[in-house]
Protein backbone atom coordinates (compact mmCIF):
# COMPACT_ATOMS: atom_id res chain seq x y z
CA UNK A 1 0.00 0.00 0.00
CA UNK A 2 1.67 3.30 1.01
CA UNK A 3 4.87 1.77 1.95
CA UNK A 4 4.69 -0.82 -1.30
CA UNK A 5 5.20 2.84 -3.72
CA UNK A 6 7.65 4.41 -1.62
CA UNK A 7 9.71 0.55 -1.47
CA UNK A 8 9.37 0.59 -5.29
CA UNK A 9 10.41 4.69 -5.82
CA UNK A 10 13.65 4.42 -3.25
CA UNK A 11 14.69 0.89 -4.35
CA UNK A 12 14.03 -1.35 -1.54
CA UNK A 13 13.26 -4.20 -3.91
CA UNK A 14 10.38 -6.68 -4.38
CA UNK A 15 10.50 -8.55 -1.11
CA UNK A 16 10.68 -5.66 0.81
CA UNK A 17 7.99 -3.79 -1.23
CA UNK A 18 5.86 -7.23 0.13
CA UNK A 19 6.86 -7.02 3.71
CA UNK A 20 5.41 -3.24 3.65
CA UNK A 21 2.97 -4.17 1.36
CA UNK A 22 0.62 -1.47 3.22
CA UNK A 23 2.87 0.84 4.92
CA UNK A 24 4.92 -0.43 7.88
CA UNK A 25 5.20 -2.10 10.74
CA UNK A 26 4.07 -4.05 13.91
CA UNK A 27 5.63 -5.64 17.05
CA UNK A 28 5.33 -7.08 20.12
CA UNK A 29 6.64 -8.57 23.42
CA UNK A 30 6.80 -9.34 26.86
CA UNK A 31 8.58 -11.76 29.12
CA UNK A 32 10.83 -11.25 32.18
CA UNK A 33 12.74 -8.13 33.28
CA UNK A 34 15.51 -6.96 35.10
CA UNK A 35 17.98 -3.67 35.54
CA UNK A 36 18.60 -1.34 38.66
CA UNK A 37 19.09 2.51 39.07
CA UNK A 38 21.44 4.79 40.42
CA UNK A 39 22.46 4.04 44.04
CA UNK A 40 20.44 7.88 44.84
CA UNK A 41 18.14 7.78 42.38
CA UNK A 42 14.85 7.34 43.92
CA UNK A 43 13.55 4.90 41.71
CA UNK A 44 16.12 2.75 42.48
CA UNK A 45 13.17 0.65 44.99
CA UNK A 46 11.29 0.20 41.57
CA UNK A 47 11.27 -2.99 39.00
CA UNK A 48 12.79 -1.50 35.67
CA UNK A 49 11.22 -4.44 33.87
CA UNK A 50 7.75 -4.41 36.19
CA UNK A 51 7.28 -0.93 35.08
CA UNK A 52 7.86 -0.87 30.77
CA UNK A 53 5.63 -4.40 31.61
CA UNK A 54 2.81 -2.29 32.90
CA UNK A 55 2.88 1.12 30.98
CA UNK A 56 0.11 -0.73 28.63
CA UNK A 57 -2.31 -0.41 31.89
CA UNK A 58 -0.98 2.73 32.67
CA UNK A 59 -2.55 4.40 29.03
CA UNK A 60 -6.05 2.07 29.49
CA UNK A 61 -6.20 4.02 32.69
CA UNK A 62 -5.39 7.10 31.40
CA UNK A 63 -8.12 6.50 28.69
CA UNK A 64 -6.62 9.17 25.76
CA UNK A 65 -3.83 10.86 24.12
CA UNK A 66 -2.68 12.61 21.18
CA UNK A 67 -0.18 11.02 19.52
CA UNK A 68 2.82 12.02 17.17
CA UNK A 69 4.42 9.27 15.29
CA UNK A 70 7.92 8.71 12.82
CA UNK A 71 8.81 5.59 11.30
CA UNK A 72 12.07 5.51 9.45
CA UNK A 73 13.17 3.05 6.68
CA UNK A 74 16.65 2.14 5.77
CA UNK A 75 18.49 -0.04 3.51
CA UNK A 76 21.51 0.37 1.53
CA UNK A 77 22.48 4.24 1.50
CA UNK A 78 17.98 4.93 1.18
CA UNK A 79 16.54 6.38 3.69
CA UNK A 80 12.76 7.18 4.07
CA UNK A 81 10.96 8.82 7.03
CA UNK A 82 7.11 8.78 7.24
CA UNK A 83 5.39 10.76 9.80
CA UNK A 84 1.54 11.17 11.56
CA UNK A 85 -0.36 12.72 13.85
CA UNK A 86 -3.49 12.59 15.58
CA UNK A 87 -5.12 10.81 18.77
CA UNK A 88 -5.62 7.37 20.31
CA UNK A 89 -8.45 6.21 22.38
CA UNK A 90 -6.51 2.85 24.47
CA UNK A 91 -9.53 1.63 26.17
CA UNK A 92 -11.79 0.99 23.25
CA UNK A 93 -8.42 0.78 21.00
CA UNK A 94 -9.67 3.18 18.44
CA UNK A 95 -7.52 5.91 16.93
CA UNK A 96 -7.57 8.25 13.91
CA UNK A 97 -4.11 9.78 12.43
CA UNK A 98 -2.61 11.86 9.64
CA UNK A 99 0.22 10.07 7.69
CA UNK A 100 2.17 12.36 5.32
CA UNK A 101 4.36 10.51 3.31
CA UNK A 102 7.74 12.07 2.22
CA UNK A 103 8.57 13.76 -0.96
CA UNK A 104 9.23 11.55 -4.12
CA UNK A 105 12.69 10.87 -4.96
CA UNK A 106 12.90 13.10 -7.64
CA UNK A 107 12.16 15.90 -5.11
CA UNK A 108 8.05 16.42 -6.58
CA UNK A 109 5.77 17.92 -3.87
CA UNK A 110 4.60 15.93 -0.59
CA UNK A 111 1.14 13.08 -1.27
CA UNK A 112 -2.11 14.37 0.25
CA UNK A 113 -2.10 13.30 4.25
CA UNK A 114 -3.32 9.74 4.43
CA UNK A 115 -5.96 9.18 6.94
CA UNK A 116 -6.15 5.77 8.93
CA UNK A 117 -8.13 4.79 11.59
CA UNK A 118 -6.76 2.20 13.54
CA UNK A 119 -9.01 -0.71 14.93
CA UNK A 120 -8.59 -4.08 16.60
CA UNK A 121 -7.89 -6.56 13.64
CA UNK A 122 -7.97 -3.61 10.52
CA UNK A 123 -6.46 -0.59 9.20
CA UNK A 124 -8.63 1.62 7.47
CA UNK A 125 -7.17 4.42 4.63
CA UNK A 126 -8.30 7.04 2.77
CA UNK A 127 -6.49 8.85 -0.10
CA UNK A 128 -4.78 5.29 -0.04
CA UNK A 129 -3.30 6.29 -3.86
CA UNK A 130 -3.03 5.25 -7.09
CA UNK A 131 -5.92 2.78 -7.79
CA UNK A 132 -8.23 3.68 -5.55
CA UNK A 133 -10.94 6.07 -5.59
CA UNK A 134 -10.76 9.68 -3.54
CA UNK A 135 -14.19 9.37 -1.92
CA UNK A 136 -12.93 5.31 -0.97
CA UNK A 137 -11.69 3.77 1.83
CA UNK A 138 -8.96 0.71 2.01
CA UNK A 139 -9.83 -2.07 4.78
CA UNK A 140 -6.41 -4.27 5.67
CA UNK A 141 -6.88 -7.39 8.09
CA UNK A 142 -4.10 -6.31 10.58
CA UNK A 143 -3.80 -9.99 11.58
CA UNK A 144 -3.17 -11.53 8.01
CA UNK A 145 0.00 -9.07 7.51
CA UNK A 146 3.47 -10.18 8.13
CA UNK A 147 4.27 -7.54 10.49
CA UNK A 148 0.96 -7.21 12.57
CA UNK A 149 0.55 -3.64 11.46
CA UNK A 150 3.84 -2.39 13.35
CA UNK A 151 4.84 -0.92 10.18
CA UNK A 152 2.85 -1.85 7.29
CA UNK A 153 0.47 1.36 8.34
CA UNK A 154 3.44 3.76 7.77
CA UNK A 155 2.64 4.44 11.98
CA UNK A 156 2.81 1.98 14.77
CA UNK A 157 -0.53 1.61 16.37
CA UNK A 158 -0.11 3.21 19.81
CA UNK A 159 -2.00 0.17 21.72
CA UNK A 160 0.62 -2.08 19.81
CA UNK A 161 3.29 -0.40 20.81
CA UNK A 162 2.48 -0.75 24.22
CA UNK A 163 1.41 -3.82 24.49
CA UNK A 164 4.92 -5.25 22.59
CA UNK A 165 6.69 -3.81 26.12
CA UNK A 166 4.52 -6.65 27.76
CA UNK A 167 6.97 -8.43 26.54
CA UNK A 168 10.28 -6.69 27.53
CA UNK A 169 12.88 -8.39 29.13
CA UNK A 170 16.90 -6.85 29.76
CA UNK A 171 15.24 -4.00 31.07
CA UNK A 172 17.90 -1.32 32.56
CA UNK A 173 16.67 2.34 33.85
CA UNK A 174 19.14 4.82 32.55
CA UNK A 175 17.75 7.60 34.70
CA UNK A 176 15.50 10.63 34.68
CA UNK A 177 15.33 12.92 31.48
CA UNK A 178 13.02 15.93 30.43
CA UNK A 179 10.66 15.77 27.84
CA UNK A 180 8.70 18.34 26.15
CA UNK A 181 8.66 19.86 30.00
CA UNK A 182 7.83 16.67 31.76
CA UNK A 183 10.00 14.74 33.92
CA UNK A 184 10.22 10.91 32.89
CA UNK A 185 12.27 7.81 33.28
CA UNK A 186 14.04 6.05 30.43
CA UNK A 187 13.69 2.58 30.27
CA UNK A 188 15.72 0.29 27.28
CA UNK A 189 15.49 -3.27 27.16
CA UNK A 190 14.43 -5.42 24.34
CA UNK A 191 10.89 -7.20 23.81
CA UNK A 192 9.97 -10.77 23.11
CA UNK A 193 7.12 -10.40 20.35
CA UNK A 194 6.00 -14.00 20.40
CA UNK A 195 5.75 -13.70 24.57
CA UNK A 196 4.46 -10.36 24.22
CA UNK A 197 1.75 -11.87 21.72
CA UNK A 198 0.59 -14.53 24.41
CA UNK A 199 0.05 -11.95 27.26
CA UNK A 200 -1.36 -8.82 25.10
CA UNK A 201 -4.89 -7.57 25.15
CA UNK A 202 -7.34 -9.70 23.46
CA UNK A 203 -8.21 -7.08 21.02
CA UNK A 204 -4.54 -7.05 19.87
CA UNK A 205 -3.52 -10.68 20.33
CA UNK A 206 -4.01 -11.49 16.36
CA UNK A 207 -1.64 -8.87 15.38
CA UNK A 208 1.00 -9.62 17.38
CA UNK A 209 0.81 -13.07 17.00
CA UNK A 210 1.44 -12.28 13.15
CA UNK A 211 3.88 -10.28 13.63
CA UNK A 212 6.06 -12.81 15.92
CA UNK A 213 6.45 -14.56 12.50
CA UNK A 214 7.39 -11.60 9.96
CA UNK A 215 10.73 -10.18 11.67
CA UNK A 216 14.32 -11.29 11.24
CA UNK A 217 14.65 -11.33 14.69
CA UNK A 218 12.43 -12.56 17.79
CA UNK A 219 13.38 -9.79 20.17
CA UNK A 220 12.99 -5.22 19.14
CA UNK A 221 15.37 -3.46 20.49
CA UNK A 222 13.16 -0.42 22.26
CA UNK A 223 13.88 3.05 24.62
CA UNK A 224 10.77 4.21 26.60
CA UNK A 225 10.25 6.86 28.42
CA UNK A 226 7.72 6.82 31.35
CA UNK A 227 5.81 9.64 33.55
CA UNK A 228 5.66 9.45 37.24
CA UNK A 229 1.97 8.09 37.05
CA UNK A 230 3.70 5.02 34.70
CA UNK A 231 2.22 5.90 31.54
CA UNK A 232 4.27 5.68 28.63
CA UNK A 233 5.20 8.93 27.43
CA UNK A 234 7.51 8.20 24.28
CA UNK A 235 8.89 4.85 22.65
CA UNK A 236 10.99 4.13 20.03
CA UNK A 237 11.31 0.19 18.21
CA UNK A 238 13.78 -0.91 15.89
CA UNK A 239 12.81 -3.51 13.92
CA UNK A 240 14.59 -5.71 11.21
CA UNK A 241 13.65 -7.79 8.29
CA UNK A 242 15.58 -9.36 5.32
CA UNK A 243 14.56 -8.76 2.06
CA UNK A 244 16.27 -10.41 -0.99
CA UNK A 245 19.50 -10.66 1.38
CA UNK A 246 19.31 -7.53 2.57
CA UNK A 247 18.56 -6.66 5.38
CA UNK A 248 15.69 -3.42 6.08
CA UNK A 249 15.74 -1.57 8.93
CA UNK A 250 12.89 0.51 10.60
CA UNK A 251 12.93 2.58 13.47
CA UNK A 252 9.35 3.42 14.88
CA UNK A 253 8.81 6.75 17.36
CA UNK A 254 5.48 6.89 18.76
CA UNK A 255 5.23 9.91 21.28
CA UNK A 256 2.04 10.47 23.63
CA UNK A 257 0.86 13.63 24.88
CA UNK A 258 -2.23 15.71 25.93
CA UNK A 259 -3.95 12.77 28.01
CA UNK A 260 -7.56 13.01 28.74
CA UNK A 261 -8.51 14.68 25.41
CA UNK A 262 -11.38 13.78 23.05
CA UNK A 263 -10.91 11.19 20.81
CA UNK A 264 -13.58 10.29 18.21
CA UNK A 265 -13.05 7.37 15.72
CA UNK A 266 -16.43 6.97 13.15
CA UNK A 267 -15.83 4.17 10.79
CA UNK A 268 -16.59 4.03 7.18
CA UNK A 269 -20.27 2.52 5.53
CA UNK A 270 -19.09 -0.51 4.50
CA UNK A 271 -20.29 0.89 0.80
CA UNK A 272 -17.83 3.22 1.17
CA UNK A 273 -14.87 0.85 1.58
CA UNK A 274 -12.63 -0.24 -1.76
CA UNK A 275 -12.94 -3.83 -2.80
CA UNK A 276 -11.49 -3.25 -6.27
CA UNK A 277 -7.88 -4.15 -6.89
CA UNK A 278 -5.66 -2.31 -5.51
CA UNK A 279 -2.28 -0.90 -7.48
CA UNK A 280 0.99 -0.97 -6.33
Amino acid sequence: MVVQRYGRAHGLGRGAVTVTAVLVGSLVGTAALSGCAAPDDPKQTADPALAVRNAADALAKAGTSKASTSMEMATGGTRVTIRGEGGYDFRRRTGRLQVLLPKDPAGASEHRPITELLTPGALYMKNRGAGVPADKWVRVDTTTLDDGNLVTGGATDPAAAAELLRGAREVTYLGEVDLAGVKVGHYRGVADIAHAARVASPQLRGALAAAAKGFAKDTVPFDAYLDAEGRLRKVRHQFSFSNQGRTVAVASTTLLYGFGVPVEVTLPDRRDIYAGKIKA
